[in-house]
């Protein structure tokens, strides 16, 4: 059964936020909060896909998460291998097309076959496309962009200008279009090197919901929100109020 909104975003990007904390209030480890995120995550894409949602993405793993402790990151490293591991069944025969978004340089190797056997599995899957973004940050993958239009333009691989749409082609996500919905939980609000580029106009919404708790109708209340919003993308509408008359 679907859900119906009024406006529905094409591409919804989330940041999965207060793990560690929700785990910490309860005597538990971060891992274990980590643990707990997976069944919001696969709530959060069931709601997507019943709302009409064409393109969701998720911070999985930024490239500053490595700065964590050495059993955190372990932790991490083969909890994303497990879950790709454990659901990419699922998500295929949820017609749910998977994508890996980040930087090889000293992401596990085994983290990369199972992120790009998930993407194989499901390449021909036509529903929601479920991007996972592993060993990623913005700036970064900007920077990469950068210097590699600069080296096919020095070997002539690349001519003429540099446009946006150039830039754009070189990103990780050259794929997707750009964001209209950020979705940030935990209470913080702040974007955290995510998706700088794609989310020149999104709009923001920042839920004090840690992930663990969080769930679809926590999307759908966002989403909702988003269908209130006046996007006008740099545009205005000149609209001045009458004066009241006196007497």
């Amino acid at each position: 059964m679907s859900k119906k909104f009024v406006d529905v975003p094409e591409h919804i990007a989330i940041v999965m936020d207060g793990n560690g904390r929700w785990a910490n209030a309860r005597g538990l480890t971060r891992v274990e909060g980590h643990r707990a995120g997976e069944a919001a995550l696969m709530d959060v894409i069931e709601g997507a896909i019943k709302a009409g949602v064409k393109y969701l993405t998720v911070f999985a793993f930024s490239t500053e998460n490595w700065k964590r402790s050495p059993d955190e990151v372990k932790f991490l490293m083969n909890y994303n291998r497990e879950v790709l591991r454990r659901r990419r069944d699922q998500l295929n025969g949820w017609n749910v097309k998977i994508r890996w978004a980040g930087r090889r340089p000293k992401l596990w190797p085994t983290v990369i076959d199972e992120l790009l056997t998930a993407e194989k599995l499901t390449s021909k899957n036509t529903g929601l496309t479920f991007t996972m973004c592993v060993n990623y940050g913005s700036r970064i993958e900007i920077l990469d962009a950068v210097n590699q239009i600069v080296e096919d333009s020095n070997s002539g691989k690349l001519k003429g200008k540099v446009t946006e749409k150039t830039i754009q082609k070189y990103l990780l996500t050259k794929n997707l279009p750009d964001v209209d919905l950020f979705i940030r939980s935990s209470g913080e609000q702040r974007i955290s090197n995510f998706l700088l580029w794609q989310s020149a106009y999104a709009e923001f919404v920042f839920l004090d919901v840690l992930w663990p708790d969080f769930n679809r109708e926590h999307l759908w209340g966002a989403i909702e929100q988003y269908s209130k919003r006046n996007r006008r993308f740099g545009g205005a509408v000149d609209k001045p109020k009458k004066a009241k008359r006196s007497g």
